[in-house]
């Protein structure tokens, strides 16, 4: 999976990546499998993760309209235990929210101790959204991507796992989930004519997305790519990444604070 993050200080180009990449597959099926026991696999670490009660884990999932994150955090994570992770969507600030700087409300969703979070969305916006519409001044939002690096920083060193993924997909996978919205009355919901002015900026939302993964990529928080126009080959990606940096931490179930034998003894006594 380490082939899907991106290295501190080595420039990408986003044209350069191949949203529709299924590299390592020679069929859909096999990388369904190999994504489900994958699945499966991040299940047993997120529990152990809950158990420990010492490491936190931030997942941020940032892509265009279409791009998929909705349907990752429904698939990757389907089997998770509830009280151990939380979704937090970031969605147009409010104006109490405006009335704070702009990781206010960040700050206060990030994980705690042996909690996993999925930010659907994400500080990014600020530094996406708000630069393609003008929103603030340039000399705003370019200050933000040192802000942004030092606030990961900060929530590292405070013992912060920090995962980020950008789920690329092409203009025409865009276009035809567009048109899929449109045509199914079960996703219709989900469609919104204003998406076609944002995909009018497919442009700009471009050039922005590469910047932050040049100017956000570190050590302490990588992107990772992920092809995307395949869903099964996005989860496998996905779900791979978090299981390898889960096994990383080396997590142990914590020692019982009573005697166990005794323990047994009494209870084939009482019960």
């Amino acid at each position: 999976m380490k082939s899907f993050r991106l290295t501190p200080g080595h420039k990408i180009h986003i044209n350069d990546l191949d949203p529709s990449s299924h590299e390592g597959f020679d069929s859909k099926e096999e990388g369904l499998d190999a994504a489900q026991g994958l699945i499966q696999e991040l299940e047993t670490l997120q529990e152990l993760l809950y158990a420990e009660h010492k490491h936190k884990v931030l997942v941020v999932l940032q892509a265009t309209d279409t791009g998929g994150k909705d349907g990752t955090i429904r698939k990757v994570f389907e089997g998770v235990n509830p009280q151990g992770v939380r979704v937090a969507s970031f969605k147009t600030p409010t104006l109490f929210e405006l009335d704070h700087d702009y990781l206010w409300r960040i700050h206060q969703q990030v994980p705690g101790k042996g909690e996993l979070v999925i930010f659907n969305r994400s500080h990014y916006e600020d530094v996406l959204v708000v630069r393609v519409h003008k929103l603030v001044p340039r000399e705003v939002w370019e200050a933000r991507y040192e802000q942004i690096n030092n606030f990961e920083k900060m929530l590292t060193e405070e013992g912060t796992l920090i995962l980020k993924f950008f789920l690329n997909i092409s203009r025409d996978e865009q276009k035809q989930r567009l048109r899929d919205r449109l045509e199914d009355k079960t996703k219709l919901w989900k469609y919104n004519p204003g998406d076609l002015q944002e995909r009018a900026l497919w442009d700009e939302y471009m050039q922005a997305y590469e910047d932050v993964l040049n100017k956000t990529t570190t050590g302490h928080a990588p992107w990772y790519v992920v092809p995307a126009d395949h869903k099964w080959y996005r989860d496998w990606v996905v779900a791979g990444s978090i299981v390898e940096a889960l096994k990383d931490l080396k997590m142990q179930y914590p020692e019982p604070s009573f005697d166990v034998a005794a323990a047994i003894r009494d209870f084939d006594k009482q019960a």
